[in-house]
Parts: structure tokens; C-alpha cells; sequence
């Protein structure tokens, strides 16, 4: 929906899964969208070289999230909010919903 905006889907999908999460990785959202994890990669080094996006190191592990000091913060946000709107349900449920503990044995889904 953003492509013709950004320039490509996948810097959508960055953003929109950031948005939604409030942070991620980039094995992480290719994953999530069943991407390239490279294309994806580059995207977010895009976002971060732009000041968009800001790094935060957990472990091995390279975390993305949203600057606080970019400047359009609050106007990409409202952009990418409205956007998610005219997702079909199934999918805004799937960006929104966060599981990060492990279930536990046996348990019904």
C-alpha cells in the first residue's frame, strides 16, 4: 500500500512490523513476512543511516526501533497507523499480536 511512498515493499514491511512491535530484528520480520532476510537487512541499514531507526545491541543480537529524536516521528507513526487499517483483519491480528513466551507443553491452542 506504501510501496509508490517508500519505494519498495519490503521498507514497508519494516516499518509496519516496527510500528506494530515496537522493535525487531531483521531474521525476525523476515520471517514474519517470509522475505529475503538480506533485502530486509538492507532496508533497515536504509532507516538507520536515515535516522529513522536507531540500533540497540542485546547479546549477538541487533535490535531496531523507532528514533524518539527523528523529527517526522509523529507523522511517519500516523501514516503507517493509518495504513494498517486497510489491512484485512487476519493480518493487522498477526502484526499486533506479540508471543514471546514459549507455550507450554500439551496446551491447547
Amino acid at each position: 500500500m506504501l510501496k509508490p511512498i517508500l519505494g519498495s515493499v519490503n521498507s514497508e514491511r519494516v516499518l509496519l512490523y516496527i510500528m506494530a512491535r515496537g522493535r525487531g530484528y531483521a531474521r525476525e520480520i523476515a520471517r514474519f513476512f517470509d522475505a529475503d532476510p538480506d533485502s530486509i537487512q538492507k532496508q533497515l541499514a536504509k532507516f538507520e543511516q536515515g535516522g529513522v531507526l536507531v540500533t540497540r545491541q542485546v547479546g549477538r543480537t541487533v535490535l531496531y526501533e523507532f528514533n524518539p529524536r527523528y523529527p517526522f516521528r509523529t507523522e511517519v507513526d500516523a501514516l503507517l497507523r493509518k495504513a494498517l487499517t486497510f489491512y484485512p483483519e487476519s493480518a493487522r491480528e498477526l502484526l499486533t499480536m506479540e508471543r514471546r513466551r514459549p507455550r507450554r507443553r500439551g496446551k491447547p491452542l
